[in-house]
């Protein structure tokens, strides 16, 4: 399916980009193109991976003649550039309409002109329910994606949508966190023990994409089936796996955090396809005929419950501690550093 294609990752120089090359990197596919705004990044991955196979392009998705420079040309796309930090769109709003909903509309309007074929948007558990800057962006950012699907033909470009949970150890999640307040000694500081997070590595984010790609219909979403942990068990499995003799200390919940986290609303699920490891919701194909909004209604009386973190497979300690140990970043950290006491 990928061979002599040309894939490009727009914010291709974050967790999930990186996770992609090792996938692709040695395969037959012709070329890999990275899009950000990053050089420093960009450059480390050039001398890092040291693949003819990889370009780099600079540039914003927030402006679209530079997207427009770097989809020429390209037949897939995976748009995975965003401002995914809850704190800083809490602060600073506007920036993530910017480059999550702006930015989004911009990729999808370049890969539509340019006659990409396949473009796979990268979401957000916290899209659904939105209670915060990120995950509202995140929402609306979803929405631009089954618009925008309404109005072409998917033998021209087909566009569809991931939603997932917290990818493990990724940039700014609480694994690296846990990891170098343990390596100073200090206490682990969670928010509320009690809180559930949905857990998966990065290969599972890059199946979770490729199955989406393979499987998508035109304006689908697809959310991958996760188990969850406590935000207090994970602190525990961490100092079983690093060997640490450290407090846990509760700090309370920060603004604009959830208790559990929501992967598919009640009205997605009620039209969700289950296909085994992967829920698919089919786009709203609903046209500009408002009486379609206005007048006819759905039955919701024996819809199933929302899918969240609270409800899905919960991992006892133990298997946290193996599902911490999957992901790259961690077998990493203990074949540099000797176990802490």
């Amino acid at each position: 399916m990928f061979r002599n294609k040309t894939l490009l990752i727009t914010g291709g120089t974050g967790s999930f980009g990186n996770a992609v090359l090792k996938h692709f990197l040695h395969t037959d596919i012709r070329e890999i193109r990275i899009f950000s705004r990053d050089e420093k990044k960009q450059d480390d991955m050039r001398r890092a991976f040291n693949n003819p196979k990889l370009k780099f392009y600079i540039g914003d998705v927030r402006d679209i003649s530079s997207v427009r420079e770097a989809v020429r040309g390209v037949d897939f796309i995976f748009h995975a550039a965003a401002l995914k930090q809850v704190p800083s769109c809490e602060f600073f709003p506007m920036e993530a309409v910017r480059t999550n909903v702006i930015g989004t509309d911009n990729v999808l309007t370049a890969a539509i002109d340019a006659g990409v074929k396949k473009v796979v948007c990268l979401s957000t558990d916290k899209a659904a329910y939105p209670i915060n800057a990120m995950g509202t962006s995140k929402a609306m950012m979803e929405k631009i994606v089954i618009a925008k699907s309404r109005n072409v033909d998917p033998e021209d470009t087909l566009i569809s949508c991931t939603r997932y949970g917290n990818v493990m150890a990724s940039r700014g999640s609480v694994i690296p966190l846990f990891a170098e307040q343990i390596q100073a000694g200090k206490d682990l500081t969670v928010t509320d023990p009690d809180m559930t997070r949905f857990l998966m590595n990065l290969d599972e984010a890059v199946d979770l994409v490729l199955f989406a790609f393979k499987h998508a219909n035109q304006g689908d979403l697809f959310v991958q089936k996760s188990p969850a942990s406590t935000v207090g068990d994970l602190a525990q499995a961490m100092k079983q796996i690093m060997g640490a003799d450290v407090e846990i200390r509760t700090i309370g919940t920060r603004h604009g955090e959830k208790a559990h986290e929501t992967l598919l609303t009640r009205e997605e699920r009620a039209k969700s396809e289950d296909l085994g490891g992967y829920f698919r919701v089919p786009a709203d194909t609903r046209d500009l005929n408002y009486g379609k909004f206005f007048e006819d209604g759905q039955d919701m009386a024996a819809v199933p419950e929302e899918y969240t973190s609270e409800n899905t497979e919960r991992l006892t300690i133990d298997e946290v501690v193996t599902k911490v140990l999957s992901t790259e970043y961690m077998r990493d950290l203990l074949a540099e550093a000797p176990a802490v006491s």
